[in-house]
């Protein structure tokens, strides 16, 4: 539209109107003359102005999301700290829990056999050049801890005290293959030396090469003269493997330690042996085995066709009351009674539902 007067005196026309109706509008409050023409308008553009408004609300959100993108920044970054601090928490609280749980069978298995005990954590694993199995234990010298004494921790026997420092010791392991310690079968009382094979089970000699042995048994050790470096009693493992006997003086078997020389924490150093053998009394109890549901069917056999029916009537009685002559011959009376005398000796009977084995009476 042209710059003109009367473009300009239109405009200012449609403003005056406008102006006009806000008033009235205003004015006549919910009974206001031209709210039928906005319900109108509402009716037709608001289908529009919903697609707009989708069509423009992502833009908006993304808007926003840039604007308070720091502010969120910084929260999220408080909740990653906060969930740190959590996380070690519950660490520290599982690992105290495991480490407690370890103390609590260690002193079991302590007052078992009546050892007396210094406790101490596994601090350094030795180098494994030379296939060798030691660990670093934080109690030495200082703490009554001296060279060749037993090892162990609440699942049995962990290995002998090599070297020892002011604070700090060496422990070697008992499936190093330098190690060797004497042992004894439970019940059996078969005696023999285990050595150590690494990753792999322990290697038994024993000393009776006719032993009776099978998989399960179980050993404990010795115990040295003096009580150095082993101590009687302690729990070593159970036999996994039993290789046949040659007529050797000896016989080999293999024993699948009851400790987890990998992950050692904490153990227990016997600074006083045992008054008197503990035997057998440190091994832990045999698992109870699962009683077996037994089920038992039975089965009725079906009626043999060919045995006679013991509630049959018998064919040689003659049924009380009745004819004789009309006893079926099969053990059945005829329910249909005597037959027709007058029945046709060279035909059927007159009454049709008489038994065509039966005679009649005046043909016998």
């Amino acid at each position: 539209m042209r710059d003109t007067r009367e473009s300009r005196l239109l405009l200012v026309l449609l403003i005056a109107v406008a102006f006009a109706l806000i008033t009235v509008d205003i004015r006549g409050g919910e009974n206001s003359p031209v709210d039928g023409a906005r319900q109108a308008a509402a009716t037709v553009f608001g289908p529009v102005e919903n697609g707009m408004a989708a069509a423009v609300d992502p833009v908006g959100n993304a808007i926003g999301a840039v604007r308070d993108s720091g502010e969120r920044h910084n929260k999220i970054a408080d909740l990653q700290r906060e969930n740190e601090v959590l996380k070690q928490k519950l660490g520290s609280d599982a690992r105290n829990r495991s480490r407690l749980n370890q103390l609590d069978a260690m002193l079991k298995t302590a007052g078992e056999g009546q050892y007396g005990i210094k406790a101490a954590q596994v601090i350094g694993i030795g180098a494994a050049q030379g296939f060798s199995w030691t660990v670093t234990i934080d109690a030495g010298s200082r703490d009554g801890i001296k060279r060749d004494m037993t090892v162990l921790n609440g699942e049995g026997l962990v290995g002998r005290v090599t070297t020892v420092g002011p604070s700090t010791a060496t422990v070697l392991l008992a499936n190093d293959p330098d190690f060797t310690v004497g042992t004894r079968m439970e019940n059996s009382d078969e005696l023999g030396f285990a050595t150590g094979q690494g990753d792999r089970p322990l290697s038994v000699q024993l000393l009776n090469g006719k032993a009776k042995v099978k998989a399960g048994d179980r050993l404990v050790t010795f115990g040295s003269q003096s009580d150095k470096p082993f101590v009687p009693g302690v729990p070593v493992g159970e036999v996994v493997k039993v290789d046949p006997s040659g007529g050797d003086l000896t016989r080999t078997i293999y024993v699948r330690p009851y400790v987890g020389f990998t992950k050692l924490d904490i153990v227990g150093v016997v600074v006083e042996a045992p008054r008197t053998d503990p035997r057998d009394q440190v091994l832990p109890a045999k698992p109870k085995p699962t009683p077996t549901l037994t089920v038992t069917v039975t089965v009725t056999p079906s009626p043999n066709p060919n045995q006679a029916n013991p509630n049959a009537a018998d064919p040689n009685v003659p049924i009380p009351g009745g004819d004789p002559n009309n006893a079926n011959p099969n053990g059945n009376a005829n329910p249909n009674g005597a037959a027709n005398p007058n029945a046709n000796p060279n035909g059927p009977a007159n009454n049709g539902n008489a038994n065509n084995n039966a005679a009649a009476d005046g043909d016998q």
